[in-house]
């Protein structure tokens, strides 16, 4: 049997295995603060998104302020999470946890954007969440919270889960500024944020970086903004239907350099969760995307009538 590796499979194969990259940098980087991380990112994002900016000659600041600043402040304070979970979680709990995003930013479309979530998906949702709850029951203590109680695991997942349903807040708002601005405007409210909060949390907790930091911090940056743009070429090369599916590979990723890097192995439970998030979510992204065609399929009112 022959794969088709279309350009837009082969940019969405790029990008994930960028993020897995990205997500072991901040992994290497569990000694320093999130927020100083984040500082390093968004100084190097700011810089990558504006000369975009100008290549292709786009007013950077955009016209829709508040869903612009929202954006930017959810997507700041939803990567502090991350990166707090990254830090204290195993690498594949971390991300598996990121992956309710997408049910969050579902649910909150309720109120949001007015997109009514069907019965089904109620129970896709119920499948994800109660994956991470076997995720928790059977990931190994490692790094910091090997010293700590059991507690604290549980309040990093919280930490993690709380980010995810903050995401699902910035998407939203993404969602609503779709073709009412630029997508390297939307991209650049992030750093333009996350920036200047982030060095205000800085000047609270603030530990220089030594040695190999620098590059692991190097890392961080190059490996995120690489990811955003082959992920964005991927979207715009293939049909989402083709592409969005291969996000969950970065679980396999995480789970392989987990296992590699930082010596991570998961109790019978930990894999049970992690195959009930997937599940969850894979069948919510299909059943969305059969509705999707199949109302593509029906006809406008007026040729109904006719």
């Amino acid at each position: 049997m022959k794969v088709d590796l279309t350009p837009g499979i082969r940019q969405m194969l790029l990008s994930t295995l960028l993020f897995a990259a990205m997500n072991a940098c901040v992994k290497q980087l569990a000694h320093l603060p999130a927020m100083e991380i984040i500082f390093f990112r968004s100084i190097f994002s700011i810089v990558a998104s504006y000369v975009s900016l100008r290549q292709q000659g786009v007013a950077p600041f955009g016209h829709n302020y508040r869903l612009l600043i929202s954006r930017g402040s959810t997507g700041a304070i939803a990567l502090m999470c991350y990166f707090l979970s990254l830090q204290h979680l195993p690498l594949a709990t971390a991300v598996t946890v990121q992956y309710l995003a997408p049910i969050f930013t579902a649910v909150l479309g309720i109120w949001l954007v007015r997109e009514a979530v069907r019965p089904w998906q109620w129970l896709f949702f119920g499948l994800s969440f109660g994956g991470v709850l076997l995720v928790q029951q059977g990931s190994p203590a490692v790094g910091r919270l090997a010293s700590l109680p059991p507690s604290s695991g549980l309040l990093y997942l919280a930490i993690g889960v709380l980010g995810a349903f903050v995401s699902g807040l910035s998407y939203n708002a993404i969602r609503r500024l779709r073709g009412r601005e630029h997508p390297l405007v939307i991209v650049f409210y992030f750093p333009l944020i996350s920036l200047p909060l982030s060095a205000v949390a800085c000047l609270f907790s603030w530990h220089w970086p030594q040695g190999w930091d620098w590059l692991w911090l190097l890392g961080c940056g190059i490996f995120t903004q690489g990811a955003q743009l082959t992920m964005t070429r991927a979207y715009q090369l293939e049909r989402l239907s083709r592409v969005a599916p291969l996000n969950y590979l970065g679980m396999f990723y995480a789970l392989g350099l987990g296992y590699l890097f930082f010596a991570e192995a998961f109790g019978l439970l930990a894999y049970l969760g992690m195959a009930l998030v997937l599940l969850g979510v894979g069948l919510n992204a299909w059943y969305t995307n059969r509705l999707d065609q199949r109302a593509a399929t029906v006809p406008p009112a007026e040729e109904v009538v006719a």
